[in-house]
């Protein structure tokens, strides 16, 4: 797998960056070496993630989300995720497995028929 990362971004990383770990599909999470102030005054490192070729911020792990997001000091370990914490399905917008609820367009081209309880409103005259 190639990391996706612009050569500025890598300058970056390597210069002031601190590799905190890799998740399961091999995207590394990194951590700066000083402090920066960001919004409300607070001082905190900052903290980055190198996505594969082709993701969107949408591929982070809920394992790593919380750190990346300064939530939790550490990432959660990946034996402690919750049963209902399914793994990442990309965004099928789009796509032929898109999401197409009943009464859309893009569902066979055709609406269903209307239900029977359902009265047009007319205006008094």
């Amino acid at each position: 797998m190639r990391v996706m990362a612009n050569l500025g971004t890598r300058l970056y990383t390597r210069r002031k960056g601190r590799l905190v770990g890799k998740d399961d599909q091999g995207r590394c999470y990194y951590e700066s070496t000083g402090l920066a102030r960001k919004g409300g005054g607070i001082d905190r490192p900052e903290r980055w993630v190198i996505y594969l070729k082709g993701e969107d911020p949408s591929a982070v792990p809920p394992e790593w989300w919380g750190w990346l997001h300064h939530m939790l000091d550490a990432p959660i370990a990946p034996e402690e995720r919750k049963p209902w914490q399914v793994p990442h399905v990309p965004n099928q917008t789009g796509t032929a497995q898109a999401y197409r609820p009943a009464g859309s367009a893009y569902n066979l081209g055709r609406k269903p028929a209307a239900q029977g309880d359902y009265e047009s409103w007319v205006p008094e005259a």
